[in-house]
């Protein structure tokens, strides 16, 4: 199972955390891209290679860098914001091809809630910079994947598939969330069984439907058996992600979710 380091971006840096976790037997991460824990425009040259020789010391590999959503928006009306986005993923691809890592999770971008733009002048500015940042993921070896946030503008896999569909890339895939699709009421099983072909990874965490959150598996509204069973019929059984967000006991947090997981018939995580 994939791990990700969320929970220790204020204790720690992304590779202390991953060589403190690597040392409880875990091998393969995912790491949020946010200043101090990790952030490549603070990374120097040898700052990358250092931290690149201590994973491999450690037994660590880095299966996706998530860059982020809040900081960044692509779809954003003013050029200049754009630019700033592209920048910002540009830079974490090349920290990916630095550390050898496959995937790049990216945010499909926001909209403005109250007197929106349209929705074909948001489709002109997503696609304005995914025709910019395509190449780099090409060159760089590198996939990128749109996550379903409730927060962008295009939060649901359907429409997510828009995108993918239009840009027509190898390169271009989705990772997806399951409490976020839980959160707004998306079905996350229905949603694997008919995209499963175009989703790289799946976040896995529960979450209520008042509260938005990433949260211990079970307390939420999340039905992990039929999940679980729903991986193995798609094949995705390399491809999930723990993602529970707890910044209190986090290493106690990984341990119990993988348990209740495995609990709930999830027989495929070591």
């Amino acid at each position: 199972m994939i791990i990700n380091t969320f929970s220790y971006i204020w204790k720690q840096t992304a590779v202390e955390a991953m060589c403190d976790l690597a040392s409880d037997g875990y091998r393969v991460f995912e790491v949020p891209i946010s200043s101090p824990h990790c952030w490549p425009d603070e990374m120097s040259h040898q700052s990358r290679v250092d931290g690149k020789k201590r994973l491999d010391d450690c037994g660590a590999t880095i299966r996706s860098l998530n860059a982020g959503g809040y900081d960044i928006n692509l779809a954003s009306p003013a050029a200049n914001m754009r630019r700033k986005s592209i920048e910002h993923i540009r830079d974490v691809i090349g920290l990916a091809h630095d550390w050898g890592v496959a995937d790049v999770v990216i945010s499909p971008g926001t909209r403005r809630p109250m007197i929106s733009p349209s929705l074909p002048q948001t489709f002109g500015w997503i696609y304005e910079s995914l025709n910019t940042l395509m190449p780099m993921a090409e060159q760089a070896g590198v996939r990128l994947l749109l996550e379903n946030t409730p927060y962008c503008f295009r939060p649901t896999i359907g429409e997510m598939m828009e995108i993918v569909d239009k840009v027509d890339s190898p390169r271009l895939r989705i990772v997806y969330d399951v409490a976020n699709a839980a959160f707004i009421k998306e079905d996350p099983v229905a949603s694997l069984l008919s995209f499963h072909s175009a989703i790289a990874l799946i976040h896995v965490s529960d979450t209520g439907l008042e509260t938005w959150g990433h949260d211990p598996i079970g307390t939420g509204v999340v039905d992990f058996e039929t999940l679980g069973e729903t991986i193995v019929q798609t094949g995705k059984t390399a491809d999930v992600v723990l993602e529970i967000i707890r910044e209190e006991s986090a290493a106690l947090e990984i341990k119990n979710g993988i348990r209740n997981l495995e609990s709930r018939g999830w027989n495929f995580l070591s």
